[in-house]
């Protein structure tokens, strides 16, 4: 819970006690108000508990709030309509609390109870020797976002990149290489990412139309699981082409992984068979080992088997991904699973939760229940609507969407700005079309498709990217200003009190006083789109506190500049989680 709603809860509670005795371990809600005329927090359950007490709601209500003090951390309480309790902090408090986390490493943000977790996020995960495509630009932003929130918390994040690298898929094409580039599996002949996606297309249209080759494919596919030497060699050459293409994308995106592929988790499958039918969880129906799942129906009403063994033998997704969630509690001893992929795959990550329940791998070493999300995200679209498509109707690949937003952003930055120099403009323009796209993915509800569009994402106006970094780059240069006709540094560092009076800075300072609120809510529903507006109101509230409140020379130079200091803290700190950067001048 926030700082301030941890003071407040403690307060009404205390309260409670003293005005109810009977009532005093009842539950309390308080939250943020939303009509900032009225109040600042507002207290919503004196009607829940008037209910208990047998009372008139309103008069319960003022009850309760005649055994809270007005001081301290509360300015005034009123009691409203029916029962609702409107509290108004005090801006002494508020101002205190500014100054504790200004010279706090976590900016007031506390999470002892997750804070020695150990978490894992599994996000990006591409499949090798495929172009990463526009379809893994959301997993990667938002799996990024979500490690760097949990990482700031102190926890012990493991990023996993849970690569597509295993399966029939390599006997096909290790089995056309064979046929037709035997000299790239010998070495003697070298190959791009480029090459190898358009080798597994003819591949595939081979497989599907050649009963011999598809043979072929299927006893590669056997030799590779065994373990034959030339086929592991086919197999690396192939995954090593990827991953170089893979890591030019991450280097852009700023986005660092730990690469565990499904050929990982291939020792552990037959275990996960025997330990399932040990436990009484498999079912044969035509030949394939199944477990079957209260609740899960087909379209029919028939029961829905989730396959965990093929009628031939070999293994699928839902073994490997069943075997992966038992090596991560039982082995690596994780307390949190947080898998990133499109919401077209949650029936299967819901069987994969409810197989791995029932067979008891959701207990780590500790005895603690390890929690499991499954966090889903919409598509990305293009302007008519429709999933972005290359004039070949492939998918868009990803390397070619970021480099366009590169040389977007410097066309806007060269019209815009002509005191900096070529290399500043290239590299603001790098960190410009970056960020733009990720913020542009962020900002939405994540569960909703959202449509990509250059023009609208590099905009300096509304909720954008550019729109943050110019806030940013405005206080730096009010520091900038300060700090040439006086030591702005040593003087907020010897600082030990900040004043808040006029509107403006009391709705700037409250802003700043509940980053914590949404940091925290962000590490349990999982929602970037939250800090995005967080950041994007404080923005808001910052530049009106510079239109309504003079910085430079006033009699309130020193706790205004205090203010300004902690905005860009927090402006900073908030772009860092989103996985953005900040420039200097704009």
């Amino acid at each position: 819970m926030s700082f301030i709603k941890q003071q407040l809860q403690t307060i009404f509670s205390q309260a409670l006690a003293k005005a109810y005795p009977s009532l005093a371990d009842s539950s309390i809600e308080i939250t943020a108000s939303n009509q900032a005329k009225l109040a600042d927090y507002q207290c919503n359950s004196a009607m829940k508990l008037a209910k208990l007490a047998q009372t008139n709601p309103r008069d319960f209500a003022n009850q309760w709030c005649a055994q809270i003090p007005n001081a301290g951390l509360i300015q005034s309480i009123e009691v409203a309509g029916p029962g609702f309790i409107n509290i108004r902090l005090a801006p002494a408090a508020i101002a205190q609390h500014l100054m504790d986390m200004l010279h706090d490493q976590q900016l007031g943000v506390q999470a002892k109870e997750i804070q020695s977790q150990k978490i894992i996020v599994e996000f990006s995960s591409p499949n090798t020797a495929k172009q990463m495509h526009v379809g893994h630009l959301r997993s990667t932003i938002i799996g990024d976002c979500l490690a760097r929130v949990f990482e700031f918390l102190g926890c012990d994040v493991l990023r996993l990149n849970h690569v597509g690298d295993w399966g029939t898929a390599f006997g096909m094409l290790i089995a056309y290489l064979k046929l037709e580039h035997p000299h790239v599996l010998d070495g003697s002949e070298t190959a791009d990412l480029t090459a190898l996606a358009s080798w597994y297309k003819a591949a595939k249209k081979r497989f599907d139309e050649d009963e011999t080759f598809k043979k072929n494919s299927q006893l590669e596919v056997v030799a590779l699981q065994s373990g034959n030497a030339e086929s592991l060699k086919a197999w690396q050459m192939i995954c090593q082409i990827s991953r170089q293409n893979y890591q030019e994308i991450y280097d852009l995106l700023d986005v660092k992984l730990n690469e565990r592929g499904e050929s990982f988790y291939n020792p552990f499958l037959a275990e996960i068979i025997t330990d399932l039918e040990t436990k009484g969880l498999i079912q044969v129906s035509d030949g394939a080992k199944c477990v079957f799942l209260e609740g899960f129906v087909s379209r029919e009403g028939e029961p829905l088997p989730m396959i965990i063994q093929k009628s031939d033998g070999g293994y699928n997704y839902s073994t490997t991904d069943v075997a992966a969630m038992r090596h991560r509690t039982q082995v690596e001893g994780t307390d949190r699973i947080i898998v990133l992929t499109d919401a077209g795959q949650s029936l299967h990550f819901q069987m994969v939760h409810k197989v791995a329940e029932k067979a008891g791998y959701l207990i780590n070493p500790k005895d603690h229940r390890v929690r499991f999300d499954h966090v889903t995200f919409g598509l990305v679209l293009g302007d008519d609507g429709k999933k972005i498509k290359t004039r070949a109707g492939d998918s868009e690949p990803l390397i070619n969407l970021i480099y366009t937003a590169i040389d977007e952003a410097l066309k806007i930055i060269q019209q815009r700005d002509h005191d900096l120099t070529e290399a500043e403009q290239k590299h603001l323009a790098e960190v410009l079309g970056v960020n733009a796209i990720k913020y542009a993915d962020l900002v939405g509800n994540r569960v909703a498709d959202y449509k990509f569009s250059y023009e609208r994402m590099l905009r300096f106006e509304g909720n954008t990217a550019a729109f943050l970094m110019y806030a940013y780059v405005r206080i730096m240069s009010i520091k900038r200003k300060i700090t040439e006709r006086q030591n702005a540094t040593n003087a907020i560092q010897a600082s030990t009190v900040m004043h808040l009076a006029h509107p403006s800075e009391l709705a700037l300072g409250l802003h700043l006083a509940r980053f914590d609120e949404v940091i925290l809510q962000l590490t349990d529903d999982l929602l970037p789109n939250r800090l995005c507006e967080y950041l994007y109101n404080l923005a808001e509230h910052f530049n009106a506190f510079f239109r309504d409140c003079r910085v430079e020379g006033s009699p309130e130079e020193t706790s205004r500049l205090l203010l300004c200091e902690l905005s860009a803290k927090i402006l900073e700190t908030g772009m860092k989680l989103l996985g953005l950067k900040t420039a200097n001048k704009m």
